[in-house]
């Protein structure tokens, strides 16, 4: 049984069918789900739904697009957001997005620090996003993370260097349907090169589609997909994978 660390089903991309695609999830496999918030609607959606199924936890945050306009009063939101409901099990998905920079970079900076300290405060794990910012993404964790808390680097993108140096602070990499295209050559060195008990798997879903559904409407059942490639580039079965990313994801998301 597969468990997707990442995805977004409350995205409206799954609005004309998303109750018949959840309750099909398990009978492909699919066991367990994290459904990270982007904003307070969508970590507030992401709670609604973790509620509504139980086999689909939440995680709330605010995104690097989303944070230009927050206030002190968001972090407050949030820390009630995490505290009154006992299916949030991190703080995410926040971080730095310097590709699209949809808000200023001292202003994302300064929401994923604040965001970072908020869950240090709750001892909740973090799970990071980082497009085209990766010295800045790990300077802020190496500094503002607390060693008693955990930290995905999610659809990871970076090289088997940063990834090696995130490992030994104790963070764990999540691939995602990247890791099928064929010539995405440094996530598949990062799929060999890291310990298989550093690595989660995710969909990214609605976004992201593996190989051989590119350019079409992700959903947590194509995670298969990703475990298959990770499988094919350590040379060790596909069921090892999923086993193993399953339970990594279990203890870091501290799912009993």
């Amino acid at each position: 049984m597969l468990f997707d660390s990442h995805a977004h089903l409350n995205d409206e991309r799954f609005d004309g069918d998303r109750e018949e695609l959840i309750s099909s999830l398990q009978g492909k496999g699919v066991d367990l789900v994290v459904n990270p918030g982007a904003c307070i609607a969508t970590s507030i959606s992401s709670i609604e739904l973790a509620k509504k199924y139980n086999f689909i936890y939440a995680a709330v945050g605010v995104h690097p697009h989303d944070v230009g306009e927050l206030d002190e009063t968001t972090i407050d939101t949030l820390r009630k957001l995490a505290t009154e409901n006992e299916k949030v099990v991190a703080i995410g998905e926040i971080g730095l997005d310097y590709y699209y920079d949809n808000s200023p970079r001292e202003v994302q900076k300064e929401w994923f620090i604040k965001q970072i300290e908020l869950a240090n405060e709750l001892k909740l794990p973090i799970i990071i996003h980082d497009r085209d910012a990766h010295g800045d993404t790990f300077e802020i964790i190496k500094k503002y993370k607390s060693p008693d808390i955990g930290c995905v680097l999610h659809c990871y993108s970076g090289n088997v260097e940063l990834a090696r140096e995130y490992v030994k602070m104790g963070c764990y990499i999540s691939l995602s349907g990247t890791v099928t295209f064929k010539n995405n050559k440094k996530t598949k060195e990062v799929a060999r090169e890291i310990p298989l008990d550093r690595l989660l798997i995710e969909t990214d879903s609605p976004y992201m589609a593996p190989t051989p559904h590119r350019g079409k409407r992700n959903d947590p059942s194509l995670v298969q997909f990703v475990a298959d490639t990770i499988a094919i580039e350590k040379g060790i079965s596909y069921e090892i994978v999923c086993e193993s990313t399953k339970e990594s994801a279990k203890r870091f998301f501290n799912i009993k």
